[in-house]
């Protein structure tokens, strides 16, 4: 992502220029300025290399035309920038151009002098930059700017005051400030034209007004129009949170950016200081200093003008200990007290060191959840680098035809992992690189983009299948080992850039490295000379995972712990679910894949082992045999590396042990997963799937023209594991969003005969007639028994759901419909089922408006003969007194409801008395009744307990959440005598009992031979009462085994 730099400069002798370099396009524009590097001058200049202007590639990069005259004025000065533009436009053969631009040369070679900016030249600046001088680039904090008169040819500010007037501290002030600034600026442009970018990696988006705003943007992201003091730049490696820091402090240098909000800017590298000794912060902002002395003081006297530049947070993050650590300790306020950086930065950050300090931290996304807790009032601002539109562009720019570029991105798509690694320009470029490439092209297209590690693979092996390196041949095994552990040990010690000690201490050779620098695969570390980094970080994940499957020395073979750090890495990502590992346990499964190993063998000159699969597969088994296997694996994260393998056979052994999956699919990536590894479950018991259908709503149009549609085969796979699948008996639909063709798929399998699922669940599914077509389809089905339809505003599909299950071919036994929007009316279809069949045992309608009138509907069909129902749930239906009117005479008559559950509704005290009329009866078969919540007090205890007193069914008692006192839980332990030997669990959480009942309940404890269960959790015991429960508890006649 890049930003706009601007440079501000006297018109002189070149402003002639601008016409024709406005002239050019968005590309050709990007072209001249590559043209402009020495090693391309020489092309049509007979000067030496060592005798050119040197043009820093950062600024150029960064010029709009305008811009552009101004570096060409500078660095070609008398004229010599019109020889060059036309050398230039000749090399890019533009034929028109060179025509203009020779006749305006020769019109200036006869007056004897270049003229200044004419009026043209003038209002085509305005038309090329959009006014970006005057406006665009103009500091919102900062007032309207002077305006610009022309005098004696120069450009200068009205108003300006004589410098001279100025106080001496002010003048001192102003100049240090200036010497400041000016070596930032060059500190920032020399670190970026020390970065080796790939010869054919071109910046394809111009500076432009849009990009400056989003600069000026950046301290008001929400545009609340206050400026926030923690701003956290998060994203992906190599997506230009770096670039987007540096170029913020660039522009503040060249005075067009944060002027009047701030006086000093400092950027603190976290790579550069992390290992730095103990030091002060005083000393830690002056290390940029031009002088000896910071004005420290000065600093001081006005936090709030200082912004701290924090790049690479993350840096500071893995170099503690655990995440605790990070707000450990004491405060930081001392500018002078010398403590490690870590604790230093982490000061800051905090607001402890600088309160009214503001703040711009970059971080790798991954990390964000460690560094929260130590903010304070934070603003998240997303980077997310190249966008469609930018890959599009940058494709076209590599292959030209724009049919080929939409078969490549049509392509990539289909790998959502690698289209949106795309979006980090270097990534972007190891994908244009490798397809380009010759030998590639022979290939399918498809298989080298099916997965990430393919075309790494396929990029790497090609850059080497040809080179010319002065290494023998028994030497190339053992460099990349060399090279494959600098990664690994980079990553353990999270370590992203190496000096010379450590490329020695692995033994790589310097035209090893040479090649790597050609390649780009290696580059020199921006702020650490000597050094080199790897170009993009996942290059460094790649040839770490590398490390774990090439053959090592036999003679290392029985000191190696290559097997071991492999099963921390597994167990990281897979049980973990740790980030920071996952890019390399995804490489190094798909470096598993056969022929990509054959292919690096017979290029990379290097040899995989055979053992690698040995030990994964022993790990897999190991962890198969421990207890719910399946659930202490991240299985999708599983699915996930498998799938980037392509090798069916190991995923039939690592996934035989699985019982059961959770599988949450948002999108395509997780769709093929799924697809490739859940016809080798073949234990599997129970299936959740969450699926959102714009996955396969997306292909609808490149359905009716393509004969292939993935998404949809995908699909139909995960279906036909309905069918396949032997042991799959409970299949979970909760929470998806379905699509017709989806649904027609998952609909041939459910109705298939060879269809084992006894249990499905629909909660929260949509669209709502897809309940229906499910329905329709289950109608007969003999082996379903389980059917939840909850959370799905059902309305007229009752009547239709009803309808089916009646078939005479059913024997569904349980059927929730909670929370669906039934009404009383609903309650007139439920009686009639009900009396209709007689294999419905449990039905559940809590949260539903079923009202007293419903439950009049219900209790008469519960009275019936052919009614079997043992368990009825009606929580939350706004069921009053007469409600337990009908169901008090409905269980005098029904010898099969057991399990009654009329919680969350307001009975009162004479709803319990009128439910205690039938509980009362020794005859009454309810062995759970669950009344929490349901408004009553100690009267309706008081009924309680004397029913308790005739009935000897009840095993589970839940009172919950009803003021019932100590008066009322007294009466109710009076009941629980040594004679009452059926009650195993009570309930009276939140009941307003206090110390004075414990001793009535330490009765209870101490001679109930039943009671096992006791929940007394929100209720106010003090010492004294706890004292007393746990006397009871200490008896040898004391039952209980669950206290809360």
């Amino acid at each position: 992502m890049s930003f706009s730099v601007t440079t501000w400069a006297d018109g002189g002798t070149n402003q002639g220029l601008l016409p024709y370099l406005v002239a050019l396009d968005q590309y050709q524009l990007e072209e001249f300025k590559l043209c402009l590097e020495p090693r391309q001058l020489m092309d049509f200049w007979s000067a030496p290399q060592g005798h050119f202007p040197y043009i820093p590639w950062a600024n150029l990069r960064a010029a709009d035309p305008f811009n552009l005259s101004l570096l060409l004025d500078e660095h070609f000065p008398k004229g010599q920038a019109w020889k060059v533009v036309l050398g230039v436009f000749q090399t890019m053969n533009l034929t028109s151009l060179c025509e203009e631009v020779r006749a305006k040369m020769k019109g200036n070679v006869q007056t004897q002098e270049l003229q200044g900016p004419t009026q043209e030249d003038v209002e085509m600046l305005e038309a090329a930059a959009g006014n970006m001088q005057t406006q665009g680039c103009q500091d919102p904090n900062q007032e309207e700017p002077e305006e610009l008169e022309e005098e004696t040819g120069n450009v200068q500010v009205q108003g300006c005051q004589d410098l001279n007037q100025e106080e001496p501290e002010m003048l001192e002030e102003a100049d240090h400030r200036r010497k400041y600034r000016e070596k930032m600026k060059a500190k920032l442009l020399e670190t970026w034209d020390n970065v080796d970018w790939p010869k054919d990696h071109v910046y394809i988006r111009n500076t432009s007004e849009g990009e400056h705003e989003e600069l000026q943007r950046l301290l008001d992201p929400k545009r609340t129009r206050t400026q926030a003091q923690t701003i956290v730049v998060v994203g992906r490696a190599g997506v230009g949170k770096t670039t987007l820091a540096m170029q913020a402090m660039l522009h503040w240098a060249n005075g067009v950016l944060f002027q009047e909000r701030f006086s000093y800017v400092f950027f603190l590298s976290c790579h550069k200081i992390r290992y730095m000794k103990e030091t002060s912060f005083a000393e830690l902002i002056s290390l940029d200093w031009p002088d000896s002395d910071a004005p420290i003081e000065e600093f001081m006297s006005q936090p709030e003008k200082l912004l701290f530049i924090i790049d690479g947070f993350e840096e500071i993050i893995i170099s503690e200990p655990s995440s605790e650590s990070l707000n450990d300790g004491s405060p930081c306020t001392d500018w002078y007290q010398e403590l490690p950086v870590t604790k230093i930065l982490l000061s800051l950050v905090k607001k402890e060191l600088v309160p009214l300090a503001t703040l711009l931290i970059t971080i790798k996304t991954c990390f964000v959840i460690d560094l929260k807790p130590s903010l304070v009032n934070p603003c998240f601002v997303q980077i997310t680098g190249f966008t469609e539109e930018d890959l599009w562009v940058y494709f076209m720019r590599h292959f030209e035809d724009s049919r080929e570029v939409e078969k490549i991105l049509q392509q990539i798509r289909k790998n959502e992992n690698l289209f949106h690694s795309c979006s980090a320009p270097m990534v972007c470029w190891t994908v244009c690189s490798c397809l380009k490439q010759s030998k590639v092209r022979y290939y399918d297209l498809q298989s080298i983009t099916q997965t990430t590690t393919s075309l790494y693979a396929y990029f790497f092996s090609n850059l080497f299948s040809t080179a010319e390196v002065d290494l023998a041949d028994e030497s190339w095994p053992g460099q990349w080992r060399a090279l494959c552990n600098l990664a690994m040990e980079g990553l353990w010690s999270i370590n992203f850039t190496f000096d010379r000690e450590d490329t020695e201490l692995e033994g790589l050779e310097v035209p090893f490295i040479d090649c790597l620098y050609k390649f780009n695969i290696i580059q020199k570390g921006n702020d650490c000379r000597g050094c080199i980094t790897f170009t993009h970080l996942s290059f460094q994940e790649f040839f770490a995972a590398m490390s774990f499957v090439l053959e090592e020395p036999r003679e290392l073979l029985p000191h190696s712990t290559k097997p071991q750090e492999m099963k921390i890495l597994l167990r990281d990502v897979l049980l973990n679910k740790e980030a920071y590992w996952t890019p390399v346990v995804l490489f190094f499964f798909g470096l598993l894949k056969k022929n990509l190993a054959r292919e690096l063998e017979d290029t990379l000159h290097c040899k995989m082992s055979p053992r690698v699969m040995e030990e994964l597969l022993k790990w897999g088994e190991e962890l198969g045999k421990a207890e719910s296997a399946s659930l202490q694996f991240h299985v999708l994260q599983l699915f996930h590396c498998l799938h980037e393998s392509q090798e069916e056979d190991l995923a039939k052994k690592m996934l035989g042990h699985i019982f059961e999956v959770d599988l949450n699919i948002p999108g395509d990536e997780e769709l093929q997963a799924s697809s490739f590894c859940l016809k080798h479950c073949k234990r599997l018991n129970k299936l959740r799937l969450s699926v959102s259908s714009h996955i396969l709503e997306r292909d609808l149009e490149i359905l009716e023209t393509s004969e292939v549609d993935s998404r949809m085969h995908a699909w139909n796979s995960i279906c036909s594991t309905l069918v396949t699948n032997e042991n799959l008996h409970e299949l979970d639909l909760s929470n998806s969003k379905l699509h017709a063709s989806s649904v027609k798929g998952l609909c041939l399998a459910l109705k298939n005969p060879r269809c084992k699922v006894q249990k499905l669940t629909c909660k929260s599914v949509t669209p709502e007639w897809v309940l229906q077509d499910l329905i329709l389809v289950l109608q007969g089905n003999s082996k379903l028994t389980h059917l939840n339809f909850s959370s799905n505003k059902l309305g007229a599909t009752v009547p239709l759901i009803l309808k089916a299950l009646k078939h005479s071919a059913c024997n569904l036994k349980y059927l929730c419909l909670e929370k669906c929007s039934l009404s009383a009316a609903s309650c007139q279809d439920l009686a009639l089922f009900l009396t209709s069949i007689q294999h419905i045992t449990r039905l559940c309608l809590g949260f539903n408006q079923l009202q007293d009138d419903g439950i009049k509907l219900l209790c008469a069909a519960l009275t019936h003969p052919k009614c079997a129902l043992e368990r009825l749930e009606l929580w939350f239906c706004q069921l009053g007194a007469p409600s337990c009117r009908y169901l008090s005479d409905a269980l005098l008559q029904n010898r099969s409801l057991a399990h009654l559950n009329l919680s969350k509704n307001r009975l009162g005290d004479e709803g319990v008395k009128f439910l205690c009329g039938a509980l009362g009866r020794p005859d009454c078969n309810l062995q759970s009744l669950n009344l929490s919540g349901c408004s009553f007090t100690r009267e309706g205890c008081r009924e309680l307990a004397n029913a308790l007193r005739h009935n000897h069914n009840v095993k589970i008692l839940d009172l919950g959440q009803n003021d019932l006192q100590d008066d009322g839980v007294k009466l109710l332990c009076e009941a629980l005598k040594p004679s009452h030997r059926a009650l195993h669990t009570l309930g009276l959480a939140k009941c307003n009992v206090t110390t004075a009942c414990c001793q009535h309940l330490s009765s209870v404890l101490s001679s109930s031979k039943s009671l096992v269960n006791l929940n007394l959790l929100g209720n106010e015991l003090d010492h004294d009462g706890v004292k007393t429960l746990c006397k009871a508890l200490r008896k040898s006649t004391c039952r209980l085994q669950k206290l809360g």
